[in-house]
């Protein structure tokens, strides 16, 4: 077994371990990477990649289906599955690739294998790259599996998680999807474009239950006039396999019969057999590894990112803890603020929201009131026959402070950045308002959100302005 000694050790190749190590790379330290998987983790892989890539397709289907209203008449289409799945295959390929070539650039040692503490400064890699590392400094960024419920256990043919499902070459003509969050939506969203049946079986009461009320009730009205089914509050007892497929049954009796299915009902951390307690790394009540705003664990020198400590499960939350634990594990002193932390799902129309919902705001205290400006009403949407959809703000009514904003819409996906850097920075709604938008664009949506909030509407009627 080789032996070796490294400035920082990171233990993770995805969305919070690389980033890490190149950080750490960048500072001049000497760094080693350990990767059991594919390198560039659940995101790069398993998640946000493949999944937006197959997204991209079926909204390539979704426009085609409304050629006809520019005159554009179009025959003879059809979704050759396999086909875009390749596709899928190909992106994942090239970019992890090109991963696998930045992080040589950056001179960091990647060994191959499953890494385990046996101590704050030591730890073994099991695996192809069999080693024994000490290190000054360690970053764990161990991330998350999809859960697998006892009631439906995963068989990988027809009861799908989300990496599973990622790897069907045939397009299912009918699918039942557990869990109304954002896995579960983006993916109802995508089969839905391609021609599938989709229905979504939700255990709480509404879509998207950490998303603003009005956020989740558009999607809901969209996904009803797309024919997707929803059905709230179902509690499914059990998921048996069938001679044709799949069957849900819920309690009351009622069933649910499919050619597959997909259980999007969380992850579970990696946070197993990775020597935690034998390093003295404390987990708090919910299981997550315990760290304060420099990502530093109980543990001096060593530190944790991404989805094992942290409530936001995001890619982009992930790297941001990387960079953050790299610094300080570099010795230069750097902090984790959450108060505009960007969340995106890729659903049709797109959701976009940062920082706090109203509902959310009136809990905090604040006196808050929420302004919105539906796209039907920009030319650009007109033009382009992207009219779905609404911006939102929320605004501290004495100061003009913006605290939180939610777009749904096309484009979504780009449009929160503004507000993201907006609330970041603690910027008032005058900021936006005095904020020339150019014309005609999407992103005027924001500048008109914030002329409705300061009550000087400029494209809407002022009798009917929608604030509360």
């Amino acid at each position: 077994m080789q032996q070796k000694k490294f400035d920082v050790a990171v233990i993770g190749g995805g969305p919070g371990g690389y980033p890490a190590a190149i950080r750490a790379a960048q500072r001049g330290k000497s760094v080693a990477l350990i990767e059991a998987k594919e390198m560039g983790g659940t995101c790069l892989n398993r998640g946000c990649i493949p999944s937006k890539t197959l997204i991209a397709g079926a909204e390539c289907v979704g426009r085609l289906a409304k050629a006809k209203e520019f005159g554009l008449h179009i025959s003879g289409m059809s979704v050759d599955y396999k086909q875009l799945a390749a596709h899928k295959d190909r992106v994942v390929e090239r970019m992890r690739h090109g991963l696998e070539g930045l992080i040589a650039a950056n001179k960091i040692t990647v060994f191959r294998g499953f890494g385990k503490l046996i101590s704050p400064r030591e730890l073994k890699v099991m695996g192809q790259d069999a080693a024994w590392i000490a290190a000054d400094k360690i970053i764990l960024a161990t991330g998350s599996e999809p859960r697998n419920a006892p009631g439906f256990p995963f068989d990988y043919e027809r009861i799908h998680d989300s990496t599973s499902i990622l790897a069907l070459t045939i397009l299912p003509k009918k699918i039942f999807i557990i869990g109304g969050g954002i896995i579960g939506c983006e993916f109802a969203s995508l089969y839905a474009h391609l021609g599938t049946e989709v229905t979504i079986l939700e255990l709480l009461p509404r879509l998207l239950s950490t998303e603003a009320e009005e956020v989740s009730r558009a999607l809901m009205r969209s996904f009803h006039k797309r024919g997707i089914q929803v059905e709230t509050g179902v509690n499914i007892q059990q998921v048996i396999r069938t001679e044709t497929g799949v069957e849900a049954r819920v309690e009351g009796g009622k069933t649910f019969a499919a050619e597959c299915c997909l259980v999007a009902i969380g992850r579970s951390l990696n946070t197993k057999d990775n020597g935690l307690d034998q390093a003295g790394v404390l987990l708090e009540s919910n299981g997550m590894v315990k760290v304060d705003e420099k990502m530093q664990t109980t543990v001096d020198g060593v530190y944790a990112v991404g989805d094992i400590a942290s409530k936001w499960w995001l890619a982009h939350v992930a790297s941001h803890q990387g960079i953050i634990a790299a610094d300080n594990a570099c010795g230069i002193e750097a902090r984790m603020h959450y108060n505009a932390i960007p969340t995106v799902i890729f659903t049709d129309p797109e959701i976009g929201s940062v920082g706090l919902s109203l509902e959310e705001a009136l809990k905090k205290g604040y006196k808050a009131k929420s302004s919105s400006f539906p796209f039907q009403a920009l030319g650009k949407a007109q033009a382009t026959l992207h009219t779905e959809g609404f911006s939102q703000m929320v605004v501290e009514e004495e100061t003009g402070q913006i605290l939180g904003a939610q777009v749904v819409g096309y484009e979504a996906s780009s449009l929160i950045a503004e507000m993201a850097v907006a609330i970041a920075n603690e910027l008032t709604v005058d900021c936006i308002a005095d904020t020339i938008h150019a014309h005609p664009t999407i992103a005027e949506v924001w500048g008109e959100a914030a002329l409705m909030a300061k009550g000087l509407p400029l494209h809407f009627p002022p009798r009917v302005l929608p604030l509360r």
